[in-house]
């Protein structure tokens, strides 16, 4: 029979177990802090109706979904179908569903794959995880709100040991007004898609994109692309955007809102070294319609934004008929991890093995004992191997020193007669024989000292 070459589709991950362990640590840490903020753990369908996920995608998504073909389950008549490519529009969806249910405001956080037909290239991936936070309102939704999101992006980035980031911040009614100001409001959006490339293919050629396909006048793509480039402190950007006041409501609220929100990422305690009032953050989605984020790591803006999102007012109105605002930011996680493991800035002292302890029986009659070991090991907490392969000695060290696992107990027939346990820390080559709580209460020494490692950046 021919064998089939084994590959991974281009522009899918996988990994081997010791980052993929990092990978979970840093999932771990997300779940805790959103945790912490009081929202609320959710998931959703990989799959739906196509309909349901264009309803408002606009801008790139419908060039990007993936449709999903031959999805045949027995009665299912649904033959539009999509993977998702954000969470955003499934969650509108969600409480759409589920509004009479929900309590508002509606705080959830979700960590998923999320799908999108575009080509891949380093760092980037067409399946990738997500993880987003979301605040719900019913009817109205405060300001407050949309300087709560990114702050608690500063703690989960803090929480990772990353120090080096900057969270740009820019509101979508300052950029509308401007546009307004200008007569441009019927290309607004297609402006504001051009303008969110800059950082890939800078000035120049977002200018050309401006006058070839936005129909701008070249005068006016010369006054948007001076507009966006202002430039300074955070109150020094706030104080040059109040020359344009008093010639647009839109704008005028734009500001009001902007304004707000540094004064409370402040307040919130996020230092001015990690967030800033940056107007050429546009967002390509065009359900956003207030504040909106980017978050770049300073070392590396090569790789882009890997964690945006914004206020959004009428994405639900797709699906039911009541106005229920919202505010939620995403990390690219996958695109994060590239980035930490291609510059080897994960912290190489952060445990990865899959256990603490490795349970050697020393020979087949010794198998009831050290499953009895392992079994009292596991109800204390501590996670446990059991290694039952007839092999030589030599080979059971290999296998707990390449996993990582820090300590081996050995069982042969004098430990089980005298109901003891044969420790040895495989990091010191230290062993000892004691009683089984003596060996328990020295491997939770070991586990305390682990915890407190526990930056995962360097």
């Amino acid at each position: 029979m021919a064998k089939i070459k084994p590959r991974t589709l281009s522009g899918f991950m996988e990994l081997l177990p010791a980052p993929q362990q990092q990978m979970e640590r840093i999932m771990e840490t997300l779940r805790e802090t959103y945790s912490l903020y009081g929202f609320t753990p959710l998931d959703t369908p990989i799959i739906e109706d196509a309909q349901v996920l264009l309803a408002k995608g606009g801008g790139e998504t419908e060039k990007q979904i993936y449709s999903v073909s031959n999805f045949n389950l027995k009665g299912d008549k649904d033959s539009n179908l999509a993977m998702r490519f954000d969470l955003t529009v499934p969650l509108a969806k969600y409480v759409a569903m589920n509004y009479g249910q929900l309590t508002y405001p509606f705080r959830r956080y979700q960590i998923g794959k999320v799908y999108r037909g575009e080509r891949a290239q380093r760092g980037r991936y067409r399946e990738f995880y997500q993880a987003d936070i979301d605040i719900i309102g019913d009817g109205k939704l405060d300001i407050a709100n949309e300087a709560e999101i990114p702050s608690i992006i500063y703690q989960t980035f803090s929480k990772l040991g990353l120090k080096r980031f900057q969270i740009r911040v820019n509101n979508r009614k300052i950029l509308n007004g401007f546009y307004e100001m200008m007569g441009l409001s019927e290309q607004s959006q297609s402006v504001m898609r051009t303008v969110d490339k800059l950082d890939k293919i800078g000035p120049a050629a977002v200018r050309k994109l401006l006058v070839e396909e936005c129909a701008v006048s070249e005068q006016a793509a010369d006054e948007v692309l001076t507009f966006i480039s202002i430039q300074g402190t955070n109150a020094e950007v706030l104080t040059a955007l109040e020359a344009y006041q008093g010639k647009s409501q839109t704008f005028d609220r734009g500001l009001e809102e902007l304004t707000s929100v540094t004064k409370y990422l402040s307040v919130f305690g996020v230092p001015e070294e990690n967030f800033a009032v940056d107007l050429t953050i546009a967002r390509g989605l065009d359900y956003y319609t207030g504040t909106v984020y980017e978050t770049t790591l300073l070392d590396h803006p090569e790789i882009g934004s890997v964690c945006s999102g914004g206020r959004y007012d009428n994405l639900a109105g797709y699906y039911i008929d009541k106005p229920l605002p919202g505010v939620g930011i995403s990390i690219g996680l996958t695109r994060l991890f590239y980035v930490l493991e291609d510059q080897k800035m994960l912290n190489p002292q952060m445990p990865t093995a899959p256990a603490e302890v490795l349970v050697v029986p020393m020979s087949a009659d010794q198998q009831a004992y050290a499953i009895s070991v392992a079994t009292q090991l596991r109800a204390q907490g501590i996670r446990t191997q059991l290694y039952t392969e007839q092999k030589k000695f030599k080979a059971k060290i290999q296998y707990a020193s390449k996993l990582g696992i820090p300590y081996a107990m050995f069982l042969g027939e004098s430990e089980e007669q005298e109901n003891v346990v044969a420790l040895k820390d495989l990091t010191k080559g230290q062993q000892v024989t004691v009683p089984l709580q003596e060996a328990v209460e020295t491997i939770w020494e070991y586990i305390a000292q682990a915890e407190e490692i526990k930056a995962i950046v360097e």
